[in-house]
């Protein structure tokens, strides 16, 4: 939902008074396409983000803030949230739902061009973030919530693919949206036929990547925040999404035997940082194939959802296509080590 210039005035106002902040240090946040928040910057010291509950209930909100707190009383290395004048980590003003956060440590990594502290190879990058993320988990899996945050397939199923995606949706000139639909179908089969316990699903951060971690550059410890997507799921889909977001590291090398190589290097070293702080087992890691088909899974379901909110046309772009690619064609790992990938035009395919 878009708020108008004086909507978001009323909404900072009132949320001064209960955060008892200084509206001249106020700063708005460029949103990214399809976000449903507002996000500000109070200072040096604070993030104040503004939500719809367009497809959330404030309880979900109340789940998400509990978790966080929960993860922070633990020792994990994630930016809080700062209670209200009212002792509220979670507040309504008007119709949206309105936190307070610390604002995470350091800065991004695509600030400094990608390249971690000047004196320590990447390798110790790969390990540290692991290890952040291991962390998490390994709290989690103790994790006993008041309120309870939604799962996995609570979003994920056949009828909300019905519902979001129309048959006649084409993609690349030849792919129907039906052929999408029942390729989506067949990896949720897959992931309904793995078990589920308590040692290896409960909460998670669903989108740990470098767009939601900062780092101290003087220190080069890692702070986490944006849980705004946290729900019940296998711990290993927070892993498949750091072997995805691990590809650009090698994307450029033309041979795919080179790229495969660097990958498994990779993913070696960042779960040696996240067994440092949580157990997982081979026989869990042997499923990351098909975890990481999730998150292609959830990508293009994020391009049907994100052109919807905007109203826009289902026309997808190259990116967008290759992913539908991979996924129909039934190609494994993004297509990184087959013919379908590309270093001259990366991650992409003709419309």
């Amino acid at each position: 939902m878009k708020r108008n210039e004086a909507e978001k005035k009323s909404i900072l106002r009132k949320a001064a008074e209960l955060y008892a902040f200084d509206l001249c240090h106020v700063e708005e946040i460029p949103g990214h396409e399809g976000g449903r928040n507002l996000v500000y910057t109070i200072g040096c010291e604070s993030v104040l983000r503004v939500s719809t509950l367009s497809d959330r209930t404030f309880e979900d909100y109340v789940a998400e803030i509990e978790y966080i707190h929960y993860l922070s009383e633990g020792g994990a290395s994630v930016a809080d949230s700062i209670p209200s004048r009212n002792g509220n980590r979670v507040e309504r003003i008007d119709n949206s739902v309105v936190v307070l956060f610390e604002r995470a440590k350091g800065n991004q990594f695509a600030e400094h061009n990608y390249q971690y502290l000047e004196d320590a190879p990447i390798e110790e990058y790969f390990f540290r973030i692991g290890q952040v993320l291991g962390r998490m988990h390994a709290l989690s899996k103790h994790y006993k919530p008041k309120a309870v945050r939604f799962d996995f397939f609570d979003k994920y199923s056949e009828a909300y693919f019905e519902q979001l995606i129309p048959d006649d949706f084409l993609c690349m000139k030849t792919v129907t949206g039906r052929q999408i639909k029942d390729a989506l179908s067949g990896i949720l089969e897959q992931l309904r036929s793995f078990q589920r316990t308590p040692n290896n699903y409960g909460m998670v951060h669903f989108d740990y990547s470098d767009g939601n971690y900062n780092i101290d550059y003087e220190t080069g410890a890692i702070q986490v925040f944006d849980f705004d997507n946290c729900r019940t799921c296998w711990y290993l889909y927070d892993i498949a999404n750091l072997w995805v977001h691990g590809l650009g590291f090698t994307a450029w090398n033309p041979d795919p035997t080179a790229r495969r190589s660097y990958m498994e290097q990779y993913m070696k070293t960042v779960l040696e940082g996240y067994q440092s702080e949580c157990d997982i087992s081979e026989e869990e890691l042997q499923h990351l194939r098909i975890m990481v088909n999730a998150v292609l899974m959830e990508n293009i379901i994020d391009s049907f959802e994100v052109m919807k909110a905007q109203g826009e046309a289902f026309l997808f772009d190259e990116e967008e296509s290759y992913n539908v690619k991979c996924l129909v064609e039934g190609i494994n790992w993004f297509g990184f080590y087959s013919d379908i990938y590309d270093v001259e035009a990366p991650f992409e395919a003709e419309v």
